[in-house]
């Protein structure tokens, strides 16, 4: 019985292997039919082979094509993102939040509008990116920006000059198209938004190009005012129509907060800037009192929070959650040998503590005040 059966299941194995090999003849039959565009005679196994072996080749060149020019378009892509710098864009978002949401929080709240607000938003980072580039393009003609730069878009032929230069009047356009929608469907009067827009739109330029602000120590001033009062009231009168003067008021915590990484990116730069013949307030006051200038604007919005918890909400403490980093990025600031990575430590910060703060005044009950009173 033992035998039989054995006898039994090699036969079975015999008729798979035999079924196998009809199956896998056909299949090869069919694949040479096929490659012979489905006539109807049989090529000869070399020039089968060879003609396989060529669409083979073909379509495996085809592949590697296709992946080699996604591949590119999308390195070129990760390239002009990087020239505009986006970590530097908290500087323009966050105060433009600010401003939408002292506009939510006003008694215009009932016409807050979701599309206003992200027009708002786009017009002006594309702006700041603009001025970015620019700054990229102006500080490499004068011989600013060389091997130890930290911006290595032209210094590395990441880019070349006419790519930056289209790059630049590309987002100015794109930038002037958001304010042209924003203009038509914001409540506010077309010559104030144009007033406050065109002299963000002017001042992103010349900071570096025409007069160059930053070259002759007035960058910190125009910094100052562009991404701190101006930013918050476009963005509050874009929503509510309405001019209100205490918005500058609420803009100082941000703007000091902001202006800390321009000018921590100013001292580390100083010897570098003196040897290209500009003047910055951080070569004009000397590292010492760099050192405690940027003190003060870092650690001055966090005494602002602490008095406005204590009189108005305790939401105003949120934003000090973030004072222990702050400590750290300090303590960076005064080491030369760390303090390169400072800026962007700085910029990383804003964008927390300018979060935290826009959420302390969606929040609280009641927001501070900022009238004058003669008594």
């Amino acid at each position: 019985m033992a035998t039989s059966r054995s006898e039994c299941e090699q036969q079975q194995e015999a008729g798979a292997t035999s079924t196998a090999t009809v199956t896998t003849s056909a299949g090869q039959l069919l694949r040479q039919r096929l490659v012979n565009g489905g006539s109807g005679h049989e090529s000869s196994p070399t020039t089968s082979t060879s003609q396989s072996n060529g669409k083979a080749a073909a379509a495996t060149s085809l592949i590697v094509g296709n992946n080699t020019n996604s591949s590119g378009t999308f390195m070129k892509l990760k390239t002009y993102l990087l020239a505009l710098r986006p970590w530097s864009l908290s500087a323009s978002l966050m105060p433009t939040l600010l401003g939408s949401a002292l506009a939510y929080r006003s008694q215009w709240s009932a016409d807050f509008s979701m599309v206003t607000f992200f027009l708002t938003a786009f017009t002006v980072v594309t702006v700041h990116c603009a001025g970015n580039v620019v700054n990229t393009y102006f500080d490499f003609i004068k011989g600013i920006d060389k091997q130890k730069a930290d911006d290595r878009t032209l210094v590395d032929h990441i880019l070349t000059k006419d790519e930056v230069v289209s790059l630049g009047a590309i987002l100015y356009l794109a930038g002037c198209g958001g304010f042209v929608l924003l203009a038509v469907l914001s409540p506010a009067k077309m010559e104030h938004l144009a007033l406050i827009y065109f002299g963000g739109l002017s001042s992103s330029f010349l900071y570096t190009g025409g007069i160059g602000f930053k070259y002759i120590a007035l960058g910190d001033l125009v910094i100052l005012i562009l991404f701190g009062p101006m930013s918050v009231l476009f963005a509050f009168m874009a929503q509510t129509g309405h001019v209100d003067w205490t918005t500058i008021g609420y803009a100082i915590p941000l703007a000091l907060n902001t202006e800390a990484i321009l000018h921590s990116n100013n001292t580390r730069d100083a010897e570098s800037d003196g040897k290209a013949g500009i003047v910055t307030l951080a070569i004009l006051i000397g590292r010492t009192a760099s050192h405690v200038l940027y003190a003060m604007m870092l650690f001055t919005p966090y005494s602002l929070f602490f008095i406005f918890g204590l009189k108005y909400s305790l939401w105003f403490l949120l934003p000090l959650i973030t004072l222990p980093q702050a400590f750290q990025i300090e303590k960076r600031f005064r080491n030369e040998q760390t303090m390169h990575a400072v800026p962007k430590q700085t910029a990383k910060l804003n964008f927390f503590f300018g979060i935290l703060y826009i959420v302390a005044c969606c929040c609280a009950q009641q927001l501070p005040t900022f009238v004058w009173r003669k008594h």
